[in-house]
């Protein structure tokens, strides 16, 4: 378990193929042709802030399994509004030939995830949803984790995931305010990818 296909935890902030509109904080990404319009008094977050926070992660899935992970993510962008809802896209490397069946790595991820959730925060309650969903036309795999902390404040992470040829694409959405939610997931799911 040396390499984990994951970008919530993994990501280095590298931002490109990118580019930002100044009015409306539409995205485009020219590696996967793909537009997304960031919602509004939503802002970017700094490499450094991401980067800690990703440390943060990667330490406590290696604490679960007791092995190295390397990470191979490529950030595209994060932006945040307030301390507990961000927007997380990035891509990695993920040959078929080389590692395996894709939809088979999306299940050892989420397994992984849900481990490292409850091994993490033993008093929170997790639950895990996996669904494949449309968007735009194309199938993505989702992970919907709700962490249900004992002061009852609940975290909810969204995870989509596809294989475009050899690179893997990511969105992470993470928040605890339902509204800011919301407005995430519907800058998502208005997204579009140019085919």
């Amino acid at each position: 378990m040396k390499r984990i296909f994951y970008g919530l935890f993994c990501s280095v902030i590298l931002l490109q193929g990118c580019w930002v509109h100044a009015d409306k904080k539409e995205l485009y990404n020219e590696d996967f042709r793909w537009t997304i319009t960031i919602p509004e008094k939503f802002e970017n977050v700094d490499p450094e802030t991401w980067e800690k926070m990703q440390d943060r992660g990667i330490d406590a899935v290696e604490r679960t399994y007791g092995e190295e992970l390397i990470n191979q993510a490529n950030t595209i962008f994060v932006f945040k509004s307030g301390q507990l809802n961000y927007m997380e896209a990035n891509y990695q490397p993920f040959d078929p030939e080389t590692d395996g069946d894709y939809s088979e790595s999306c299940k050892m991820v989420n397994e992984m995830l849900y481990e490292t959730f409850k091994a993490q925060m033993p008093d929170a309650r997790v639950d895990t949803l996996t669904t494949i969903e449309k968007i735009d036309g194309l199938d993505f795999h989702v992970l919907k984790t709700k962490i249900t902390y004992p002061n009852k404040m609940i975290l909810n992470a969204l995870m989509f995931s596809r294989l475009f040829d050899k690179k893997e694409f990511s969105i992470n959405l993470i928040y605890v305010n339902e509204e800011k939610g919301e407005q995430m997931l519907d800058a998502w799911k208005n997204s579009k990818f140019a085919r």
